[in-house]
């Protein structure tokens, strides 16, 4: 008889239930190099405003600085959810989504429903509006 093929099981590439909440998750994940971990109830300021990224789906994109000073890329599918209007530097807002590492402090994204219901839900706040 001949072998039978191996089956390997996939990648788990979420969580499936945010566990992580504030600052210190970003920052654990962000020293440890681990990419696509929920958080949730990510709060700073956007420290500035760049420039849509309009290659495939829509994103609005901004440099959220938290208290610490640590800093992170915010990409807002404009495509799946409302755009936060009227952000400025200065701004407060409160986070939930999918943290990816990367060398400059890493970024979160899927900061909207899923339209498919089959990734965690996001969310940005700010003046009391949530954006999903």
């Amino acid at each position: 008889m001949g072998m039978l093929p191996v089956l390997v099981m996939p990648t788990v590439f979420w969580q499936s239930k945010a566990n992580v909440s504030g600052a210190q998750p970003v920052l654990n994940a962000y020293q440890s190099r681990l990419s696509n971990v929920i958080v949730e109830n990510v709060v700073g300021t956007v420290g500035s405003l760049l420039p849509d990224d309009l290659e495939g789906s829509r994103h609005q994109r901004f440099i959220m600085r938290m208290e610490s000073g640590h800093t992170l890329l915010v990409v807002h599918n404009i495509d799946l959810a409302p755009r936060v209007n009227g952000l400025k530097v200065g701004d407060r807002i409160t986070v939930k989504g999918e943290y990816e590492w990367n060398e400059r402090g890493g970024l979160i994204h899927w900061t909207h429903r899923d339209p498919h219901s089959a990734h965690e839900d996001g969310w940005i706040e700010q003046a009391s509006v949530r954006y999903q």
